[in-house]
């Protein structure tokens, strides 16, 4: 079986003999290896045998560049930890968004200033990032100084199944990248502040969106939440009807990334984006003595020791392509 570059080289020479054009395509599909059941699945495309990564890529072209499939990158980032996690944002970001041509991203900020909630500045300098809008979590209201900025601002989500009575908004639509949007940001309630329920809010933010007939947002979903099995559940009630359903909230990346049956993008945890020689994002001594003490001492986001060395940092996330036309997921990969 070839590498990915002799595969996209192939796939988009076959795609150019077809008639399509390739001009772009290493924005759109540099490096992945698609599923060779979704390329193959009422394509209709009438291929003589190549190997599985020449003919998915092909698929993807044929449909691409003869307007059959409007595909989107978008990119989902973990929770930004202190401001480390935000330099490590800045030196990061940029590159990952030029790199991988993505054309939406959504980053978890609830513990971005000092580990715990945000700030206006902490806001505005992820914002700077490119970031088209910041979600969090429960700890989006422990500055109580960043409240007044909840409301008017229009790319930052607290969790949607909080009281229709607390400040901001949960979810948004927008346009961009020619497709529409849909960001919804829900809370769990397992191991967590029990509030209202986050299956019934995604079907009533649903509902109340009222998209035109015939239209299919591309909806992307934060699920800030502690158990594993409650993340899990969400993303098999939404498949078919979210392009993407990312967890967040526990800080630790994990590896079930995958398309769902019915063509949602999913992971049960982004992981965080921060120091990671540290617990969580968060300095390795004290989450010690809490844990061997059993003493609450307040946490404190972990630093790099050597000033200057920015290998310690990482942004954690993943990258997912879309079909625009369908509003259901092709790929889903790691960062």
């Amino acid at each position: 079986m070839g590498s990915p570059a002799a595969a996209i080289s192939a796939g988009t020479e076959r795609a150019a003999a077809d008639g399509g054009t390739t001009d772009g395509f290493a924005a759109c599909g540099d490096g992945c290896v698609f599923d060779v059941e979704f390329c193959t699945d009422g394509s209709g495309v009438n291929l003589p045998p190549v190997m599985p990564e020449v003919f998915c890529i092909y698929t993807i072209l044929f449909y691409h560049y003869n307007g059959i499939m409007k595909m989107v990158r978008a990119a989902m980032i973990g929770d930004v930890v202190g401001e480390p996690g935000i330099k490590v944002l800045e030196d990061n970001l940029p590159r990952i968004i030029k790199d991988n041509v993505v054309d939406f991203i959504v980053v978890n900020g609830e513990n971005a200033a000092d580990g715990f909630g945000m700030t206006e500045v902490t806001l505005k300098r992820m914002l700077a990032c490119g970031v088209d809008v910041v979600t969090s979590g429960n700890h989006i209201w422990e500055k109580r100084e960043f409240w007044p900025f909840i409301d008017p601002v229009n790319k930052i989500l607290r969790p949607a199944n909080y009281s229709g009575t607390a400040p901001g908004r949960g979810w948004l639509c927008t346009e961009k990248a020619g497709a529409n949007w849909i960001i919804i940001n829900l809370q769990g309630r397992e191991l967590m502040t029990p509030i209202d329920c986050p299956f019934r809010c995604f079907d009533n933010i649903i509902n109340e969106s009222a998209m035109p007939a015939g239209t299919f947002p591309v909806i992307m979903v934060d699920f800030h939440a502690e158990s594993s099995r409650e993340k899990e559940a969400l993303g098999h009630y939404l498949d078919g009807r979210a392009a993407l359903l990312a967890g967040t909230h526990t800080h630790v990346q994990t590896a079930d990334d995958r398309i769902l049956p019915k063509g949602t993008a999913y992971i049960t945890d982004l992981g965080m984006t921060g120091i990671t020689n540290s617990v969580i994002g968060m300095d390795t001594k004290i989450c010690l003595d809490r844990t061997r003490k059993q003493v609450l001492y307040r946490m404190e986001p972990a630093v790099n020791h050597q000033a200057g060395d920015k290998s310690n940092g990482e942004v954690q996330g993943i990258i997912a392509e879309i079909d625009a036309e369908s509003g259901k997921a092709v790929s889903i990969r790691r960062i």
